[in-house]
């Protein structure tokens, strides 16, 4: 009876820690990729490629994901966005194209996204982009 309780409650801690796991991303993970890239196209478009190794006014953003600010080969990076020492996910990059000046002061970067929807919509775009 005593290993049957313990097996339950194990089991029951185990399905809890699964959903805050899974709760815990989904509001990052809540965005559509084909809004997202008709946000992309019209708003991020002028300065941005999603093209590697092809940079505009901004870095191309190809692989964006899991990179660390200020190292797409090629651009020439703010020394604020180079010393930032960001590793780009969901959460870094809402917080950056939400307010890019207040978050790395000094950045080139000078548009904002501060539509929530908007953002999470183009952030899950961003995830879908291999280098």
């Amino acid at each position: 009876m005593r290993n049957r309780a313990l097996r339950l409650v194990v089991r029951s801690a185990s399905y809890a820690i699964a959903a805050l796991g899974l709760g815990s991303s989904a509001g990052f993970a809540a965005g559509d990729p084909a809004v997202g890239q008709q946000v992309f196209s019209s708003r991020c478009s002028v300065c941005h490629t999603t093209e590697p190794s092809m940079n505009r006014i901004g870095p191309s953003l190809a692989g964006v994901v899991g990179r660390k600010s200020g190292t797409e080969a090629g651009f020439d990076y703010s020394p604020a966005l180079k010393a930032a020492g960001i590793t780009w996910d969901e959460k870094t990059l809402d917080q950056f194209i939400k307010n890019p000046g207040a978050d790395v002061h000094g950045t080139k970067m000078f548009v904002s996204v501060s539509d929530d929807d908007d953002r999470q919509n183009v952030i899950a775009y961003l995830m879908t982009l291999k280098p």
